[in-house]
Parts: C-alpha cells; structure tokens; sequence
C-alpha cells in the first residue's frame, strides 16, 4: 500500500508534539528538537550542484566539501507550524576539515517575506554576520565581525529572529545585533536558496552541525 508523503510527515509530526486520534495538535509547541529521533527523517539534501553526500546520524549532520558548496534542508517546517519571528535557533557547529565556512544557517524571516544566513567562518574563514541586509552580505554590512575558528572544536551558535532585529551569539558572544526595521532582508545570490525554508551549508569545507533546537521567544 502507498502512502502520500504527507503522511509521512504529519505521523512525524504528531510523534513530536502530540496529537489527538483526529491529527489535531492540542496546543502550539514552544520547541523543537530537528535532529532528535521524531524529526531526523526530516532532512534533505539540497540539490545543490556538486554537492558532497549529506550523512545523517542521530543528532548530528556532517556535510562533506563540495564543489564548491553542499547544503542541506528541514523539509517538515511548514508541516509542524513552525515560527518565522520571534523564534530563538541554538545549534553547535564544526568545522572539521578546510578553512572556509563550515556551519551557516538559513532561517526564515517572516516579517519581511524573506529569508536570511548567518555566516560562521566565511571570507577565509574568520567571518560571521548576516547576509543579506540592503543588498549587502555578511561581509560588507554592519554585522560584519571577525574570529578565530580551530579545526575540530564544536562551536556554540545562538540566533533570534524577532520583527524589527535579528542577534545571534557565537559560544556566548554577541556577534550581530542588528535592526531590520525599514530595510531588505534576503539572501545572497547563489545556490544559498536550495537550503530553504530552513537548512546548513559549507563552503569547500567539511563540517558537522548537532544539537539543533528551535524555540518560541
């Protein structure tokens, strides 16, 4: 017997937040865990050209160099209802072989119909920020910041999305704080967009991504 993919996914769903015999959720859940075993089946491949092979274990994601760049995606977001603002996003982060960016993170941002990245290691592989805001990329606007970035360490990643500003932390250091208000929020042209609505990419970079919570605020 054949079953509609969105069977699947709604069996996923309601293994995550509870449901009722009629496949009604109760009330709204406050958090998600993306790569605990309810929801692990829920990640793609990104379909980015030359891609490395996305391996997906309990509670981790590694994604191999790729030619130049391999991505993934969270293919039940609308499914579970999940936020597109005032949502917090916590993850850890390695990268565990190149020197370029190695854990940055495609979100949703509702309040402008758009959608942003939060670049880690990026541009030689110090730099963290957002792109884009205005037209600009995580190197040439206002949330542009520099840090070191070993080999082999996990690192800490903390985002807010709210409707007028975005944060982010990196192993408790505030690294963007930025006003959206009045301004273009969007993404970075390129194959960025195959990782939508919400999904980790590497540039010529091996990296491995665990621990990945989403959070009403």
């Amino acid at each position: 017997m054949n079953f509609p993919a969105n069977a699947f996914i709604l069996a996923a769903v309601c293994l995550a937040v509870g449901c009722d015999r009629n496949g009604a959720s109760p009330s709204l859940p406050r958090e998600w865990d993306l790569l605990g075993s309810a929801l692990l089946s829920q990640w793609r491949k990104s379909g980015i050209p030359d891609e490395g092979s996305m391996q997906v274990t309990a509670n981790s994601l590694t994604l191999p160099a790729g030619l130049p760049m391999t991505g993934c995606k969270f293919a039940a977001w609308q499914a579970l209802g999940m936020p597109g603002t005032d949502y917090a996003i916590e993850y850890e982060a390695m990268r565990v072989d190149g020197d370029d960016i190695f854990g940055m993170c495609t979100f949703p941002v509702s309040s402008h119909s758009s959608h942003a990245t939060f670049v880690i290691g990026g541009w030689g592989g110090t730099l963290t920020g957002i792109s884009s805001i205005d037209f600009k990329d995580a190197s040439e606007n206002s949330t542009r910041a520099e840090q070191k970035f070993a080999n082999g360490v996990w690192h800490h990643v903390r985002i807010e999305v709210r409707p007028e500003d975005i944060r982010a932390w990196v192993n408790g250091r505030p690294v963007v704080n930025v006003s959206i208000k009045g301004r273009q929020v969007g993404l970075r042209p390129g194959y960025i967009d195959h990782c939508l609505p919400f999904g980790f990419a590497t540039w010529n970079t091996e990296g491995r991504i665990r621990g990945v919570k989403v959070r009403r605020l």
